[in-house]
């Protein structure tokens, strides 16, 4: 782990366009932040946009709880959400606020309010690990757990779901429905308790049927077990299993390295992989390309991602 200590907010991102060369390194940079408590919290680096102090709120009445109201930030108004009304751990009163973290992703652009702001460290996938279930409480909030070389752990955040939690989730329309008969099923990755929920029900709705995995290293055995199988049979996989979707950011093993694991074995010949992820910036798409994804959608559109799946499916 790679600790990178930064001088002020206005050189706490300088960097960022030298770190899309981490895409395929299964590492991840993540941002440390307190919420006035000793608990440490971080944030993928690749959603920020920002660190500044917390500028002028406007209130703004019948807003869901947690969202503090308004800002006008370089011409646009983005809302503004307070970590500390979501995360349990702590006394959220300590949490001064005095530090906004501008994120986007998902074609959103929000702020958080937080206590403070540390610094940036690089870290393995593979040293990030999934919260054992008596830790992904509130509403599966912490998506991810690693540790800093003074043992101390740091809890990330699922933003996906906490973005749900103070907007709600998005609503899924009825979609076409495949009525060919042909047995096909894909197979999806995605850490984040409400992504999968969104994938699942477009593609119930598509009548498509589906395995999942949690994370990438999980979706890479089931995966090669798959491909076992269908050798084992003497049948091409891509007869049935038809397309994998992935997410970019997961633990263990992100959706990077799990797509050239794929597209590396040619028992997976024929089948498309397609990256789902709340990263939705160009330099992100090209990320993905360069993985050697077959295309590349942003999380939380179900039109866009029933319209990409859908040609690849014939």
């Amino acid at each position: 782990m790679q600790e990178m200590s930064m001088d002020n907010d206005n050189n706490l991102l300088d960097a960022i366009d030298a770190r899309t060369k981490l895409a395929g390194s299964n590492k991840m940079e993540i941002l440390l932040f307190s919420l006035g408590s000793n608990e440490i919290f971080g944030i993928n680096v690749f959603k920020v946009r920002e660190v500044t102090n917390t500028p002028n709120i406007t209130k703004t009445p019948n807003v869901p709880q947690g969202v503090e109201g308004f800002i006008s930030l370089r011409g646009n108004i983005i809302p503004v959400i307070s970590l500390s009304s979501f995360i349990s751990l702590g006394d959220p009163a300590a949490c001064t606020n005095q530090t906004l973290i501008v994120t986007e992703f998902s074609r959103h652009t929000q702020g958080f309010l937080v206590h403070e702001v540390d610094r940036i460290i690089r870290v393995d996938w593979d040293k990030v690990k999934p919260p054992q279930d008596m830790l992904a409480g509130n509403e599966g909030l912490i998506t991810a757990i690693t540790e800093l070389p003074d043992g101390r752990l740091v809890s990330i955040l699922d933003v996906e779901q906490l973005l749900a939690s103070a907007l709600g989730e998005p609503d899924i329309p009825e979609l076409a429905q495949f009525n060919d008969n042909i047995e096909r099923y894909i197979f999806f990755a995605d850490d984040s308790q409400v992504a999968r929920k969104s994938i699942v029900s477009v593609l119930d709705r598509m009548g498509i049927k589906y395995q999942q995995a949690n994370n990438g290293i999980e979706a890479w055995e089931k995966l090669k077990s798959l491909a076992a199988r269908a050798q084992q049979e003497n049948r091409p996989l891509h007869e049935s299993l038809r397309l994998i979707l992935t997410d970019a950011e997961m633990p263990e093993m992100d959706g990077y390295v799990l797509t050239k694991n794929v597209k590396g074995d040619r028992r997976f010949d024929g089948i498309p992989v397609v990256m789902h992820s709340s990263l939705s910036s160009q330099a992100n798409k090209t990320m993905g390309l360069q993985a050697g994804v077959d295309a590349y959608v942003p999380k939380f559109d179900p039109i866009i991602l029933s319209e990409t799946l859908r040609p690849l499916l014939v």
